[in-house]
């Protein structure tokens, strides 16, 4: 078989003068020795930054019943609790705007100087908990205190994922794209794990006690060292060759162009059924996402009593398992394409959410083990895929927009609210599969964005037209392309 593909990394030029109008760019050479230099740094950057993003994840949810005696100490520990998960919600709600005026801007005055700006953004926000004075010390304001950092880390991370994940897909060999923007979702696991290790290792080593009166601020404080590692990283990187040989054709609106960021928002909302088809997707991928990462640590140890460290331990065991196995089904999209993965996953998350609930429940370490491990495994195809798959929905002139509004609309609304409506549902309802219903209901809804997604496996990301629009041309040239049934 062969694979349309680009060099679509660090060549400099054009492979095919027909790139820009058919989106096939045939790989003319192998990365030089310097190349491959450049490219490992830009994945190492990308996922750096987001591995900083979800090590602030993790820690929050983590330490949630700390944040909660801390900042919204109450006698009904199930409200202090909702009100820690309201503030994380509440950050939430700023990340479309971040996307809106972050995405567009990294369109037009270029990917890295964005990210620089984000990393920045996002690290210090986080790394001011530690710092923050509690209830019992100032009253009211600790808890406002509390919402503004986590409002300027939603603001920072409405452009750090969607710029990293186009950031790392501009830089990658078509070929191989899917095995190297696996690397993305391997730092968010990465991130996950070490922030997981991290609170669990200190709840053994200081008990309850401590880490409710001074433990919880030290996983915060050490965000600060990351992100200067990664700011390190991202400020000895260029922009992408496919953005630079698109700027520098005027494919892109021009920094200080009258009317630039207006015009730049508007030729971006002009791709707005791509970007429905990615929120619909991104729908199931950021409720199994919050859900199994974020949620689940509170869920086993306050709503099912179990050990909060036998919990944590067995979370970042399955995480450990999930990073094992990311950058080969990354590779496998490459070669299958990546429509087959997603709609596995789909239909495995319809099918087995409810079932696998039930034995997390029911069942003791065993079951609860095994009911883990099949919701880690369904999310990780998905995760395997994300980064090489939504850029590629959009031309080079919006990726960066597009993505970014569409990503965070739905982040918003259903990934970083899922900890809140779920503690909300449980309570009410009083049954602890809510979980499993809730994501059952996402992969339904899940699966129509993912049919009417084109396949982009081998397709350039260079040129003014969405991968995979010209298909039938490119297959009529006689070239045989991943997914293509034409």
């Amino acid at each position: 078989m062969t694979e349309s593909s680009g060099t679509g990394s660090t060549s400099g030029s054009r492979s095919s003068s027909d790139s820009s109008t058919t989106g096939y760019a045939p790989e003319t050479k192998e990365l030089s020795a310097q190349e491959t230099k450049i490219l490992h740094r830009a994945i190492g950057g990308s996922a750096l930054g987001n591995a900083v993003e979800w090590f602030d994840y993790a820690v929050y949810g983590y330490l949630a019943v700390y944040i909660a005696a801390n900042f919204f100490p109450s006698e009904d520990g199930g409200a202090s609790l909702l009100s820690t998960f309201a503030v994380l919600a509440a950050s939430f709600i700023i990340r479309p705007i971040g996307g809106i005026v972050l995405g567009p801007l990294g369109d037009r005055i270029g990917r890295q100087k964005v990210l620089v700006l984000t990393v920045t953004m996002m690290s210090l926000a986080t790394a001011a908990i530690g710092i923050l004075p509690t209830f019992d010390t100032i009253g009211i304001m600790a808890p406002i205190l509390l919402l503004v950092c986590r409002l300027v880390q939603g603001f920072s991370t409405g452009g750090e994922y969607g710029g990293a994940a186009v950031f790392m897909a501009e830089y990658a060999p078509d070929k191989r794209r899917g095995f190297f923007g696996s690397f993305l979702e391997f730092g968010t696991l990465a991130g996950t794990v070490a922030g997981a290790t991290l609170c669990t290792l200190l709840n053994l080593g200081l008990g309850d006690d401590t880490m409710e009166a001074w433990g919880w601020r030290i996983p915060f404080l050490l965000t600060l060292p990351l992100g200067i590692v990664a700011l390190w990283l991202r400020t000895r990187l260029e922009d992408s060759p496919v953005f630079a040989e698109a700027k520098a054709e005027g494919e892109t609106v021009e920094e200080g162009a009258s009317g630039g960021a207006v015009a730049s928002l508007k030729t971006t909302l002009t791709y707005w059924q791509r970007i429905l088809i990615l929120m619909g997707f991104v729908l199931l991928l950021n409720i199994a996402y919050y859900t199994v990462l974020t949620f689940l640590p509170s869920y086993l140890s306050d709503t099912l009593g179990h050990s909060t460290t036998q919990s944590n331990f067995t979370l970042v065991v399955i995480m450990l398992i999930m990073m094992a196995i990311i950058n080969p089904i990354g590779s496998l999209s490459d070669r299958i394409g990546r429509k087959p993965l997603l709609l596995a996953a789909c239909v495995g998350y319809f099918v087995f959410s409810v079932p696998l609930f039930l034995l997390i429940i029911n069942t003791g370490l065993v079951g609860q083990t095994i009911g883990l491990l099949g919701l880690g495994i369904l999310l990780v195809i998905m995760c395997s895929c994300v980064s090489s798959t939504l850029p590629a929905l959009f031309p080079t002139q919006v990726r960066y927009g597009a993505f970014a509004i569409g990503y965070n609309v739905s982040t918003s609304l259903f990934g970083g609210t899922a900890p809140l409506i779920l503690t909300f549902l449980i309570d009410k309802t009083g049954s602890n599969l809510i979980p499993g219903w809730y994501m059952m209901l996402a992969a339904a809804i899940a699966f129509v964005p993912i049919m009417l997604m084109p396949e982009t496996a081998g397709r350039s990301l260079r040129g003014t037209q969405c991968p995979g629009d010209n298909d039938a041309e490119i297959a009529a040239q006689g070239v045989e392309l991943v997914g293509y049934k034409g």
